[in-house]
C-alpha cells in the first residue's frame, strides 16, 4: 500500500509521540515539602496565594542512580526562582515556568529553597495553584535525543512540502523507527503510555503498575545505534541537499518592564531569567544570549550583585551580549527628543561603566512606531545599526525592505534590520519550521547571505530551553533547511555592514509608521500628561541651574536619577497605556514625585538667580524665560493672571516693575464671545466655536465648526483592546452638542473665560475657553470626569484652508502627513502621532492646534483631531476612569507654520514664563547666553556629565539651515560642536546648523 507523504508524516508524529513515555528509565516522587514552613505534600492546594511565597524540601538522588543522569522535575504552582544547594554548600538558581521545569542536581544530597508567585509568564493569576508535581526522574538521554530528532524530521517535512528531501527524510526516519527493539510487556507497556491523550479519553483505564520498567541495556543500545545511524544519514542527505540559507540565532528573553505584571513581578523575571541563561552557559560554549536595558542591569546591583557579576563575567567571555545603549527600550512617538537622547546618553554611560564597552546596536524589537529623530540620536550615541520586528506588525502596507538604510530627518543613516518569523516573531523557536520560513521571508538575501533570528520564549521573560541547545546541534546536519548558529548580534550587523557598503541598499527615509496600535497614543492619558510635566519639569528645572551657574552661581547637580524615573516610564507598555492598572498606580506615584523633585529644584534655582541679582528698589517681579524664543509676557499669579504688553529676550532673566504688569488693552468678552487685538471667538448654541476671525489678516479660521466634541461607542477593536483602534471608529459618531450650563466666568482686564459644562451619558465634560489680552491662542482648558468604558472622545474642528498635508511636531522636528486618503499608506494613517501641535496651512494662512498633554491626532480633508480619551477594558478595564485635566488651544496665523510661531505658542502652553517676587532688587534685563542666526530650538542647558562646566543642546526644528554663533557672558567660552554623548563630533562645523540636527557645546568659565 502507497501513502502520500502527508500521510506518512502523520505516521510519522504518532510514532514518535510514543518514545516520550520511555525518557524516564525511573522515577521517584520528592517529598517532604514545606509552604512558608509550614508541611504541604504533593496534590495539596497552597494555603493561601498573596505575594511571594517560599517552599523547600531536601531530597537524595537514589544509589543506583548515575547522577549525571539525575534530574528534578518541578511544578509548585507558579512562576519561581529555584535555588538548589548541594551537599558542599555550593548553590545554584534557575528560573521555574512552564517552559522551565527540569533540572540537573548538584549532588546526590541537596535542598530546595523557590521564591514563588501564583502567577504564569504572562502574568495570569494561578486561581487555583497546588504543589502540583515534584519528582526525582532517572532520565534515557537516548531515548531523549532521538525522540527529539525524529520531532525535528517531522518539522522540517511538514514545512519542505514539496522539496525533493522529504521523501528521503521520511525514508530515513522510518529506517530508524524499523531498527528499533521496543519493550511490549502489557503492564509496563500500559503503564508507560497512560498519560497519551488518547488512553486519557478511555472511560476506565486498568489498574497501572507503579514502576513500570524502561528499556533493557540492549534495548537502549539498540536505540543509540539508531540516533547514531540516523545522524549520519542526515549528514549523507545534508552533501545532496545543500543548507538553503543561513541564519544568525541569537537567544535572547524579551522581558517587558512592566506589562501584564507589575513591576515588582520583572525584578523576579530578570532573576529566573539571567539565572536560567548563564546554567544554559555552562553546558555549552557555542551558545550566545543576547539582553538590552541598563536599567535591568542598574536594577540587579540593588537586587543581587553576584547574578550582575556572573553576568560582566559571560560579557567579557563573549557569551553575554549586551544591546541596545537605551536606559530601557522605550515608546519613541512620545518622549521628547531630549528624553531620547537622554535614553541614549545615561544607557551608553551606564553599560560603558558596568561593562566596560559601549553599544553600537539599537535593539527595540517591541515599540509601536520609531520616530525619525531616532537615526541622528543614534549615531551620536555611537550605533551604527538599528533592530526591530514590529514593522511586520503593520496591517496594510509593509516596507519594501527588511536589510536597509534607515534615514533620518536630518539625513543621518542607521542601518536597519528586521526579520519575519512567523512563529512568535522576536520569541522565535530553535526548530526547521521556524527557520525555513524565516529565511524565505528574508527579502534581501540577494544582497546578503544571512539573516537574524532570535529565540527564546519572551515577554514575560524565561529564555532559550536545554532543548533549543540540543536541537541547534542536531540541526546541524539536516539537509535543505537553512543553516542556523549561535550569533553574536554584532558580529552580524558587521557582515551586512560590510554588504551595505559595496552593494546598492534600500533608503527608508523618514519616522517608521506602525499601521497598528495606533490607541496606544491616547490610552491612559493621564499617565501621558504625567511624563510630559515630568520631562519638561526636569529641563526647565536643568535650565534654571545653569542660568543661574553663568550668573556667578555654583555649578548645577546632575538629576540623572530623577531622568532614570522618567526613562523606565517611557517604557514601550508604560507610557504607550497598554499594561494593567498596577502599572499606573506605580507609575502615577513615580511620575508624581519626579514632578514634585522638578518643581523644588526650579524654586531653588529662580531662588539661586534672585541670590545673584543686583540690589534695588524698583524690582516688583523676577521672571525668567527658559526657552530659546522670545514670549509675551503671561503669568499665572496668586493675585491673577497677567496677560501684559511688555515682552522677555530667549533665556533670560528679566526684573520687572509693578507698572510693566498692566494688561494689554482690547480685551471684550461676553456670554458667547471672546475678542482681543487679535482673534475675535464667537459659540455656537452647542458651544462649539462658530467662528474664529484672525483679525490682523481678516481671514476666518474656521469652517465646518470648530472644539466639536465627538463620541465613539463603536471603539471596539477585534483586538489589543488598549492598543488599537479600528478604522471604522467614525461609523457611529455621537456629537456631543447638549449643554447643561454656559457661563461668562472671567471678563478680564487681563484673560476672559468662558465655561461650558455639557453630560454625555455617565461622564461630565467641563471646558473653560480662555483668551488672554495678549493671546494668538484660544485655551480650551479640560476638565472630565468619565464613567464610560470602550469609548474614544475626541475633539475635531475644521479650518478654513486646502491643504494635502498636515505638519505634525515630533521629536526634534516635524513630519508632514496626508490630510487625504489617496493611496493605502495614506489612508493606514487615520491616527497619527505629533507633540506639542499639528498646523494645517495654505500659503498665508493656517491654523494650529497646540496640546499640553496629547498625542493622538487626526487630519482627514480640512479637519483637524485630537483623541482626548478612550477607555478600554483590557488589560486594565478602569483604564482613563474618573477626574483628569488638559489644555489644548487653537492658533489661526499668516504665513507657515514656523513665520507664525506655532512652535514657540506651543512651548509657551507647555512651559510658562517661571516668576517670583522681585523685591529689593533693581530692574534690569540679563541674558546670560545668546544664539543667533539660523531660528534654533533649546534642547537643553544642563550640567555637564563629567563635571566639567554646562551643556547647551540645540536643534533646527523646521528644515532649514544656516549660520548660528553662540555668546556666552562675559568670562565663559563655548567649545563644540559635542554629540550627546558630549564628546567631540567630528567634521561638524561649530556655527552652523542644518535641517532638523541637533548640536551640543559645552559652556566653560576662562
Amino acid at each position: 500500500m502507497t501513502l502520500t507523504h502527508a500521510q506518512r508524516l502523520e505516521r510519522l508524529q504518532v510514532r514518535t509521540a510514543e518514545l516520550q513515555f520511555w525518557r524516564a528509565r525511573a522515577t521517584r516522587p520528592l517529598q517532604g515539602w514545606t509552604f512558608d514552613g509550614h508541611p504541604i505534600a504533593i496534590g495539596d492546594a497552597w494555603p493561601h496565594r498573596n505575594g511571594t511565597v517560599h517552599f523547600t524540601v531536601s531530597g537524595e538522588v537514589p544509589a543506583d542512580w548515575p547522577l549525571e543522569d539525575a534530574r528534578l522535575y518541578l511544578d509548585v504552582g507558579g512562576e519561581s526562582l529555584i535555588t538548589v544547594t548541594g551537599a558542599d554548600g555550593s548553590a545554584r538558581s534557575y528560573g521555574l515556568d512552564p517552559y522551565h521545569r527540569e533540572f540537573r542536581l548538584p549532588s546526590r544530597r541537596f535542598s530546595i529553597v523557590t521564591e514563588t508567585v501564583a502567577r504564569l509568564p504572562f502574568g495570569q493569576p494561578v486561581r487555583k495553584p497546588c504543589l502540583e508535581r515534584a519528582e526525582l526522574f532517572w532520565i534515557d538521554e537516548d531515548v531523549d535525543r532521538l525522540w527529539l530528532l525524529l520531532r525535528q524530521i517531522a518539522e522540517a517535512v511538514s514545512v519542505l512540502e514539496g522539496h525533493d528531501a522529504v521523501p528521503y527524510l521520511l525514508e530515513a526516519a522510518e529506517t530508524c523507527f524499523y531498527s528499533l527493539d521496543w519493550p511490549s510487556a502489557t503492564a509496563d507497556y500500559v503503564a508507560r503510555i497512560a498519560p497519551d491523550v488518547m488512553q486519557q479519553k478511555i472511560w476506565q483505564l486498568p489498574q497501572h503498575k507503579e514502576n513500570p520498567e524502561g528499556l533493557s541495556e540492549a534495548q537502549r543500545a539498540c536505540v543509540a545505534a539508531a540516533y547514531d545511524a540516523l545522524m549520519a544519514r542526515l549528514a549523507e542527505l545534508q552533501q545532496r541537499f545543500p543548507p538553503q540559507g543561513r541564519i544568525a540565532l541569537t537567544g535572547h528573553a524579551h522581558i517587558d518592564l512592566a506589562w501584564l505584571w507589575p513591576y515588582g513581578e520583572t525584578r523576579r523575571k530578570m532573576r529566573r531569567t539571567f539565572h536560567t541563561a548563564l546554567s544554559l552557559m555552562e553546558g555549552s560554549a557555542d551558545f550566545r544570549f543576547n539582553q538590552s536595558t541598563a536599567h535591568y542591569y542598574a536594577q540587579l546591583e540593588e537586587d543581587d550583585p553576584a547574578l550582575l557579576q556572573q553576568i560582566v563575567e559571560r560579557v567579557k567571555a563573549g557569551q553575554w551580549e549586551v544591546l541596545g545603549g537605551c536606559w530601557v527600550e522605550p515608546d519613541t512617538n512620545m518622549p521628547t527628543g531630549e528624553s531620547l537622547a537622554r535614553q541614549i546618553l545615561y544607557g551608553q554611560r551606564y553599560f560603558e561603566k558596568t561593562f566596560g564597552a559601549r553599544h553600537t546596536i539599537c535593539w527595540l524589537p517591541d515599540c509601536f512606531g520609531f520616530s525619525g529623530a531616532l537615526p541622528q540620536l543614534l549615531v551620536q550615541g555611537g550605533m551604527k545599526s538599528f533592530f526591530t520586528i514590529k514593522v511586520n506588525w503593520s496591517e496594510s502596507n509593509r516596507i519594501p525592505a527588511d536589510l536597509f538604510w534607515w534615514e533620518g530627518l536630518d539625513g543621518s543613516r542607521v542601518l536597519a534590520h528586521t526579520f519575519n518569523n512567523p512563529m512568535e516573531g522576536y520569541n522565535g523557536f530553535v526548530r526547521p519550521d521556524c527557520f525555513v520560513p524565516t529565511w524565505k521571508n528574508f527579502r534581501q538575501k540577494d544582497r546578503h547571505d544571512t539573516t537574524l533570528l532570535c529565540v527564546g520564549y519572551g515577554d514575560g521573560g524565561g529564555g532559550v530551553t536545554p532543548e533549543m541547545l540540543l536541537r541547534e546541534e542536531q540541526l546541524r546536519v539536516f539537509p535543505a533547511i537553512p543553516q542556523a548558529r549561535w550569533s553574536r548580534v554584532e558580529d552580524f550587523f558587521e557582515a551586512a555592514h560590510a554588504t551595505a557598503d559595496a552593494r546598492k541598499m534600500h533608503v527608508w527615509q523618514g519616522e517608521i509608521y506602525l499601521e497598528l496600535h495606533r490607541a496606544t497614543l491616547t490610552s491612559q492619558s493621564d499617565v501621558k500628561r504625567l511624563h510630559r510635566q515630568a520631562e519638561r519639569g526636569l529641563i526647565t528645572a536643568e535650565t534654571l541651574a545653569s542660568l543661574a551657574h553663568l550668573l556667578g552661581g555654583t555649578h548645577p547637580q546632575s538629576l540623572e536619577p530623577a531622568w532614570r524615573v522618567v526613562m523606565k516610564n517611557e517604557f514601550h507598555d508604560i507610557l504607550p497605556g497598554s499594561s494593567i492598572a498596577e502599572v499606573y498606580v506605580d507609575a502615577r506615584a513615580e511620575l508624581g514625585h519626579v514632578i514634585k523633585e522638578a518643581k523644588a529644584a526650579q524654586q531653588a534655582g529662580l531662588a539661586a538667580i534672585r541670590d545673584l541679582l543686583p540690589a534695588g528698589e524698583d524690582g516688583h517681579i523676577l521672571v525668567v524665560n527658559p526657552s530659546l524664543a522670545p514670549r509675551p509676557l503671561r503669568l499665572d499669579l496668586a493675585t491673577g493672571p497677567v496677560h501684559a504688553e511688555a515682552g522677555v529676550p530667549p533665556l533670560s532673566v528679566t526684573v520687572l516693575p509693578a507698572a510693566a504688569l498692566q494688561p494689554q488693552p482690547g480685551l471684550v468678552a461676553t456670554g458667547h464671545s471672546l475678542e482681543n487685538d487679535v482673534l475675535k471667538v464667537t459659540l455656537a448654541e452647542d458651544g462649539s466655536i462658530a467662528s474664529m476671525l484672525h483679525k490682523p489678516s481678516g481671514r476666518e479660521a474656521i469652517d465646518g465648526g470648530g472644539n466639536r466634541l465627538f463620541a465613539y461607542p463603536a471603539d471596539k477593536p477585534r483586538s489589543w483592546d488598549a492598543w488599537d483602534v479600528e478604522g471604522d471608529y467614525a461609523e457611529k459618531a455621537e456629537e456631543i452638542t447638549g449643554i447643561e450650563s454656559i457661563e461668562l466666568v472671567e471678563s478680564g482686564p487681563h484673560r476672559a473665560a468662558i465655561r461650558i459644562r455639557r453630560r454625555w451619558r455617565h461622564s461630565t465634560i467641563t471646558q473653560t475657553l480662555s483668551l488672554g489680552a495678549n493671546a494668538r491662542r484660544l485655551d480650551i482648558h479640560t476638565e472630565l470626569d468619565w464613567h464610560d468604558r470602550r469609548v474614544l472622545l475626541r475633539t475635531l474642528t475644521g479650518v478654513a484652508v486646502r491643504s494635502p498635508r498636515a505638519v505634525c511636531e515630533c521629536a526634534y522636528g516635524v513630519v508632514e502627513r496626508p490630510t487625504h486618503t489617496n493611496t493605502s499608506w495614506d489612508d493606514a494613517m487615520f491616527e497619527a502621532p505629533a507633540h506639542r501641535f499639528v498646523d494645517l496651512s495654505e500659503p498665508g494662512f493656517g491654523l494650529a492646534l497646540i496640546n499640553d498633554a496629547k498625542y493622538g491626532h487626526s487630519m482627514r480633508g480640512n479637519q483637524l483631531g485630537l483623541s482626548l480619551l478612550r477607555a478600554p477594558v483590557y488589560p486594565d478595564p478602569l483604564a482613563d476612569e474618573g477626574f483628569q485635566s488638559f489644555t489644548y488651544a487653537l492658533m489661526p496665523h499668516e504665513g507657515s507654520w514656523h513665520e507664525a510661531g506655532v512652535r514657540e505658542e506651543a512651548e509657551d502652553l507647555n512651559q510658562p514664563l517661571l516668576a517670583i517676587d522681585a523685591t529689593g532688587l533693581a530692574c534690569g534685563e540679563w541674558q546670560p547666553v545668546t544664539v543667533e542666526g539660523v531660528p534654533a530650538a533649546l534642547s537643553a542647558l544642563k550640567a555637564s556629565e563629567d563635571g566639567d562646566g554646562l551643556i547647551l543642546r540645540l536643534y533646527e526644528p523646521a528644515g532649514r539651515r544656516g549660520a548660528l554663533h553662540i555668546t556666552p557672558r562675559d568670562g565663559w567660552r563655548t567649545e563644540g560642536p559635542l554629540t550627546i554623548l558630549e564628546e567631540p563630533m567630528a567634521d561638524a562645523p561649530a556655527d552652523a546648523l542644518r535641517p532638523f540636527e541637533v548640536k551640543s557645546w559645552r559652556l566653560r568659565k576662562g
